[in-house]
């Protein structure tokens, strides 16, 4: 009545998350009608992954200008990055910003591996080149094996659903911890609903901000071998960029120090300074979480969500929680052929389960007083 938009209420009541969904719901409509913005969306991926390579491209470019002014190179670093956030700004829709982490991941692979290749290669052996080369292929191929493997998303059919309101209505159990309210599926044990995905997926462990897809009982397999062919290609290039140092720049870090070696290596060839910074990031954070990764199942026997959870229950909760003392804990040889499924050469028989149906605790373990997650 009053003549008042959405927006202007939003505005009224300064909730500034409420005006940026409105704002963002008005573009997407905008979208939607503009013709040459619905072939942009079409091709989005895309568009971001190529812009993601020629902005990594730029930033190596400009550090290694033989200009001796680093404000000349700040100012033309700031204005990529402005470039850069307007593009995806204004392209980029609310749907695919998820992807951003993942395609600098595949901006950095193909960078580190055009710097190993045009860079490194004449000074490396023939076993050196073959070893970083299979362990890029292993990279690439769990990369896509994660990306695109089903990570255990509950399917039902119609009827199924409906049956299990009723069934769980008459018991009194149609709560979140055994219904999902959007996706209208009754939840088995271990699963989440992923608001990224709006999917419940099984044995979730995590949404993958590198891979932009869910973790959980179909692809949790693949994700450690891609942590792990990451961490090793990282050391490989960090390996190959020391051995660049050593023969192409004069300076020597037992000689000269760590800020001199630091100051001459960057002068000496910008560019592989800047991928070696890039290659030591992704490392890091690969090995840690690979780290992590590994702890969690073969100690504890649990999920990242699990055990963030039991983390926050222990600080809320009065009596001790435990992260070891859980159904799904079986001791570390048992949790480790379970979740490769292998027997260890006849050691420990796996346990077969399928958490995409699995609705009722069942007790592997034989300790007693243990604390359901």
């Amino acid at each position: 009545l009053k003549g008042e938009t959405p927006l202007d209420i939003a505005y009224q009541s300064q909730n500034h998350f409420m005006v940026y969904m409105i704002q963002e719901e008005e573009r997407m409509r905008n979208r939607r009608n503009n013709r040459l913005l619905k072939i942009l969306e079409k091709y989005e991926l895309f568009l971001m992954l190529a812009s993601s390579l020629t902005f990594m491209w730029a930033i190596g470019y400009v550090m290694d200008l033989s200009s001796d002014s680093w404000l000349l190179k700040g100012g033309l670093l700031l204005s990529l990055l402005f470039g850069m956030s307007l593009f995806v700004r204004q392209l980029v829709g609310l749907k695919n910003l998820r992807y951003l982490p993942t395609v600098f991941l595949l901006s950095s692979v193909f960078w580190m591996s055009m710097t190993w290749f045009f860079w490194f290669l004449p000074d490396i052996l023939y076993t050196q080149e073959m070893q970083l080369s299979l362990d890029m292929m292993g990279l690439l191929y769990y990369f896509y094996k994660t990306w695109s493997t089903d990570p255990g998303y509950i399917k039902t059919s119609e009827e199924e659903r409906k049956e299990n309101i009723i069934a769980l209505a008459e018991a009194g159990c149609l709560d979140f911890r055994t219904f999902c309210t959007s996706c209208l599926v009754r939840k088995p044990l271990r699963s989440v609903h992923c608001l990224a995905c709006q999917a419940c997926v099984a044995r979730y462990d995590q949404h993958s901000l590198w891979t932009g897809q869910c973790i959980g009982i179909g692809n949790h397999y693949y994700y450690l071998l891609f942590l792990f062919f990451l961490m090793i290609t990282g050391v490989w290039l960090l390996y190959g960029a020391l051995q660049y140092w050593s023969i192409h720049c004069a300076a020597s870090f037992h000689q000269d120090g760590a800020w001199t070696f630091f100051t001459q290596t960057v002068s000496c060839s910008p560019w592989v300074s800047y991928i070696s910074s890039v290659a030591c990031f992704h490392t890091l954070w690969a090995s840690l979480w690979l780290t992590v990764q590994l702890y969690q199942i073969v100690f504890l026997g649990l999920t990242s969500h699990e055990r963030m959870n039991l983390l926050v229950q222990r600080k809320s909760s009065k009596h001790p929680v435990s992260l070891r003392r859980t159904p799904y804990n079986l001791g570390c040889f048992q949790n480790l052929a379970d979740f490769f499924q292998c027997s260890c050469f006849g050691m420990f028989k796996p346990n077969v389960i399928d958490w995409a149906k699995q609705y009722k605790l069942f007790h592997l373990a034989k300790e007693k007083n243990v604390h359901s997650v």
